[in-house]
């Protein structure tokens, strides 16, 4: 517009255009002037973060996190910053300083509103009343209720808090997941009676969460909000189903995006709510790997993405100095090198997979040894999660160890039968091959889990152990008798001493409440922590040098198909094998693998061997002793048709065993039906008598090698072929036919 009068008013005048120049020079500056104080939008931008963990400078930090508010706040008019939850606990600073470090930084850094994780309960309920009061951002949470009948004395924040930018209003609704009460410590949420005076709104169906959650969402409506952001601590992975951030979604209207944590998983997506309208889920990972940005732009639309802390690498100056002189005060202590390790122990994958929480390591077999040891026990155990960093190659400094467990836990021991053995190791289990923070590393004690076992295990409302209602996963519990160096099976009747912290056995975290009545034989000491513990053990007991004997697992938790068949038999491949290719079948918890074979069962396994091809026919007008509906059916009939097996006349027998050279001769009316040649030399040398019609069979076997003689040069052509041979040699056909 200015070149337009600059351009049509030369043509008259030339004073014209020197004077009404400079005013458009003028009305030019004017305008930028007046865009440059109205440039930023009113676009509404909420930072989040969750599970930070204290790492209060891993990934982007607090100073990045800051640095990138900055950034917000000068292009922005709104600009929130929440955190979903586990802020305070998780490193040597929160321990320190029982999480008022985590509050002061987080106060500087100008968070507006948080939740409760499970972890900030972890210093007990009076200190977290502290920090609360502490706290400069509001803390909210509605499904977290006091229940007692001392309300005067009891923590209790809002539902949800409402902020105001310009004209609209966002309600932020807190949300804590009901797993703290097994996630944090169930005795901290009762009475000296033993009575629970907290609720999550916890049930087994996840309805009374549900209804908590909505009746916060509609009151907030009711007060004016635009709209309901939800601060959760829920979770996806490894959480309990109906509790987890996408059952709340979808069982709840009026959510317009929620900001989730608790899982450590790292994402941006959409849930549909009850209704059908997708509803932005977002969740950040943990230790400030991302920095999450939820924007709710003026005409209404809503987006969600994640700051990568590899793509941000800027820093609040401020932050880093203020972090810095906190840390200052101890990390000369920390830096204190009190071991060494010639192996890198670990806790997770490369991956960021956390290992701990369902699979022996040699990490957890290190803590598991130096409880049963240092506490003088017969067994040791140390829960998945309460090992929160590896130990890495070379030095072992305080501050590292004090990562590893950063949570102050206090060793103890405790006197408890065969029978809460197996109980405890059946709850560590409960969740396998989910992650669980109660998965149990041991020493003293070898056990298998069974995953193909559905748990059994009964619960409260709030997830601690019942009892085992039915079948068990865990099996093959051997104790070791230190004075023989052998394992034996366990008794249950027995007693046995137990090391372990004060977190599981004295209070019961994670559930284990089969420890409630457990006779403690050494109390916890409180100038005694788990990570002094282990750095006695090392230092004392290991000569200050972790060796090569923790290069690997111990072997201490095997993870079998079957009861019946551990790693150390000669047919558990072919068994696992046979088992994860759909060829053959258990019965339940066992293969019984020494059980004979049925004529049934050759022809099912030789069927499924050929990929179950469809069949036609009535079985029971070829054999009058098949049923037409039996699990054998189709194979059968396909076997018959295909002469791989004949009957007795019109009976099949599908119940009698198959013998050595019966077997024999199966296999090889198989092999021949797959193409291949018909054997004419029978140039076998077995001792025992061979029938002449299995001869060919026998023969074509030896030559294959799918079958050999049972010692002393026999066959054994009328031994009963058994279920763990027939795997043998299944395994070897498929193997073959998927090479040829």
């Amino acid at each position: 517009m200015v070149c337009l009068l600059y351009t049509t008013l030369e043509v008259y005048t030339e004073y014209g255009i020197v004077s009404l120049l400079t005013l458009c020079l003028l009305l030019g500056m004017m305008s930028t002037l007046a865009f440059a104080a109205d440039a930023k939008t009113d676009d509404i931008v909420i930072l989040h973060t969750n599970d930070v963990h204290c790492g209060v400078t891993d990934g982007l930090g607090y100073a990045g996190v800051a640095a990138y508010k900055a950034e917000m706040e000068a292009t922005h008019n709104y600009v929130a910053l929440v955190d979903a939850g586990d802020a305070i606990q998780g490193e040597a600073i929160g321990l320190l300083s029982a999480g008022s470090y985590l509050v002061d930084i987080m106060n500087e850094v100008g968070y507006d509103y948080a939740t409760f994780g499970n972890h900030e309960f972890d210093y007990k309920i009076p200190r977290l009343q502290e920090l609360v009061k502490m706290a400069k951002y509001q803390y909210v949470s509605c499904n977290f209720r006091y229940i007692g009948t001392q309300p005067k004395d009891a923590l209790k924040v809002a539902p949800y808090a409402i902020a105001t930018y310009g004209d609209t209003k966002v309600a932020y609704v807190g949300i804590t997941t009901p797993e703290t009460f097994v996630k944090s410590t169930p005795k901290y949420f009762k009475d000296d009676a033993g009575n629970f005076i907290y609720t999550f709104c916890e049930d087994k169906t996840g309805q009374a969460l549900y209804t908590a959650v909505q009746d916060a969402v509609d009151d907030a409506r009711a007060d004016g909000a635009d709209y309901v952001v939800a601060i959760a601590h829920l979770g996806i992975e490894g959480t309990t189903d109906y509790w987890t951030s996408e059952a709340v979604i979808k069982n709840t209207t009026g959510i317009d995006a929620m900001l989730d944590g608790h899982s450590h998983e790292a994402f941006t997506k959409t849930v549909a709510n009850k209704s059908g309208k997708d509803i932005p889920l977002a969740q950040t990972g943990t230790k400030l790997a991302n920095l999450g940005k939820l924007t709710i732009a003026k005409d209404g639309a809503i987006t969600s993405e994640l700051i990568s802390s590899e793509d941000y690498t800027e820093k609040d100056a401020h932050i880093t100095d203020y972090i810095t002189k906190i840390t200052d005060q101890f990390s000369a202590e920390l830096s204190k090198v009190v071991a060494t390790s010639e192996v890198d122990l670990i806790d997770s994958d490369e991956n960021g997979v956390r290992l701990v929480r369902n699979t022996e390591t040699n990490l957890g077999d290190l803590c598991a040894d130096a409880f049963r040891i240092m506490m003088d026990a017969d067994i040791g155990i140390m829960n998945g999660g309460g090992i929160r960093k590896p130990i890495k190659k070379g030095d072992i400094t305080l501050g590292t160890l004090m990562s590893v467990f950063p949570w102050g836990n206090l060793p103890c021991k405790v006197s408890v039968t065969g029978q809460t053995i197996l109980d405890m190791l059946e709850l560590g289990a409960m969740k396998y091959p989910s992650e669980s923070g109660g998965f149990l590393h041991v020493s003293g004690l070898k056990y298998s889990i069974l995953p193909r076992i559905a748990s059994t295990i009964e619960t409260t409302d709030q997830g601690e152990f019942v009892k085992v209602a039915g079948a068990r996963r865990v099996c093959n519990v051997q104790v070791l008798n230190q004075k023989t160096g052998k394992y034996e099976p366990i008794n249950v009747n027995k007693t046995y001493t137990l090391g372990g912290i004060d977190y599981t056995i004295l209070y019961c975290g994670d559930g284990f409440s089969m420890f409630d009545s457990a006779k403690v034989i050494k109390a916890p000491d409180a100038k005694y922590t788990d990570a002094k513990m282990v750095t006695e053990y090392i230092t004392t007991k290991l000569g200050g040098k972790i060796g090569s004997q923790y290069e690997k697992p111990q072997g201490r938790i095997s993870i079998l198909n079957y009861q019946d068949v551990t790693a150390d038999q000669w047919y558990a491949n072919a068994i696992d094998y046979v088992t994860e290719q759909k060829l053959m079948n258990g019965f339940g918890a066992t293969f019984q693998p020494n059980t004979s074979i049925s004529r049934a069962m050759i022809v099912t396994m030789l069927y499924r061997l050929a990929g179950a091809p469809a069949v036609e026919g009535k079985l029971s007008d070829r054999f009058t002793d098949c049923a037409d509906d039996a699990w054998y059916t189709s194979a059968i009939l396909w076997a018959s048709q295909n002469k791989v097996v004949n009957g007795y006349g019109k009976v099949f027998k599908p119940d009698q065993a198959v013998t050595r050279q019966e077997l024999a001769t199966i296999l090889y009316k198989y092999a021949v039906l797959n193409g291949a040649d018909k054997v004419t030399s029978y140039a076998v040398s077995y001792t025992d008598t061979i029938s002449d019609w299995a001869m060919a069979g026998v023969a074509y076997c030896t030559a294959a090698k799918l079958m050999t003689g049972v010692g002393g040069g026999r066959f054994g052509a009328v031994s009963s072929a058994t279920r763990a041979q027939g795997a043998q040699i299944l395994m070897t056909i498929d193997k073959l036919e998927k090479a040829a």
